[in-house]
Parts: structure tokens; sequence; C-alpha cells
């Protein structure tokens, strides 16, 4: 019966689902148009499956809107001296939910804002060592203040965690 019990509290909390719903009252309430619009700078760290850094990063984003539509302009640098970009194009297509494109990204990103968090999920084309993997990414982003947001972006394939990317955004100053 013991073992039964322990099976079944795992089986529960197995079950559970971080909802985007849960964070509507927090505060402040991200608007992406008002965070995703000018300059930002960010520093990152990527984590493998144990919770070691494997890399870190900086990044350069300019942003901007021209109607429904965002352009995200990405710049990275990498701890091991390589660089990289990524373009995405942000749309909004309904009362908080968007859609984004990106070179490297299969398909279309579908994300969902509430209080103070966005929600941003897609299949990317990451290149490892010179061989490409789709990997799965849910990126959850948190508004801190009007010029913060932190993402904290999981990785996996076929179920498998990777790691972990972590990112602090400032639109107002370099960290």
């Amino acid at each position: 019966m013991r073992i039964f019990c322990i099976f079944f509290l795992l089986l529960l909390s197995s079950c559970t689902d971080h909802s985007i719903k849960s964070y509507s009252g927090e505060e402040p309430k991200i608007n992406l148009r008002e965070f995703f619009n000018g300059d930002i700078y960010a520093l990152g760290i990527v984590q493998d499956r144990s919770g070691q850094v494997i890399k870190r990063f900086k990044v350069d984003i300019k942003a901007s809107w021209k109607g429904d539509k965002a352009l995200l302009d990405e710049k990275f640098v990498y701890s091991d001296g390589t660089e990289s970009s990524r373009i995405w194009e942000l749309k909004e297509v309904g009362r908080s939910k968007y859609e984004g494109r990106a070179d490297d990204v299969i398909g279309i990103a579908n994300g969902e804002t509430a209080g103070n968090v966005f929600y941003f999920v897609y299949d990317l084309d990451l290149l490892v060592d010179d061989t490409t993997y789709k990997v799965n990414f849910e990126d959850w982003m948190y508004l801190l203040d009007k010029n913060t947001l932190l993402a904290r972006s999981y990785m996996n394939k076929w179920g498998f965690d990777l790691g972990e990317v972590t990112i602090v955004m400032n639109k107002k100053e370099r960290i």
C-alpha cells in the first residue's frame, strides 16, 4: 500500500500544469509593445540538464513595432567569442495572443500574455558542434519592472530535459 501511495503522489505531481492564467493578477502588467520597443540589452546563461553553466552570453536587441507586427533584431556574443543573430517577427493575433517567426524556428511560435508574464513556445533548429537538432523551447518571461524582464527557457527533445536558458533584459541601460 505504501508503494501505491508513493506512486500515486508521483503521478499526481507530474500532472500539475504551470498555467499562464495563474499570473493574470500579477503586476506590473506586461505590454509587449512597450517593453519590446527600442534598444534592449541582455545578459544570459545556458545550463545543461544537470544545472552546470555551459555558456554565458550578451545580447543587443533592436525592437520596433509597425501596426500589429514587431521586429526584434537580436545580436548574440557568447563567452567563447562566437557570435550569432536572430530576427524575430512577432504578430499580435488576438487579445493577449501572439505568433512568432524566425529563420531557425520551425513553423510558428505561439505566445500569450497574462499579468506580468509572456509565455512563448516553439521548435528551434539548434546548431551544436556543426550538427543541427530540432529542440522544443518553452519560454516564461516575467516583467519585473517597466525596464527589466527575466526570461527562463526550458529546452527539451522527445520530452527529455536538455537544459535551461536564463536571460535578464534591460531597456534602459547596460547591465
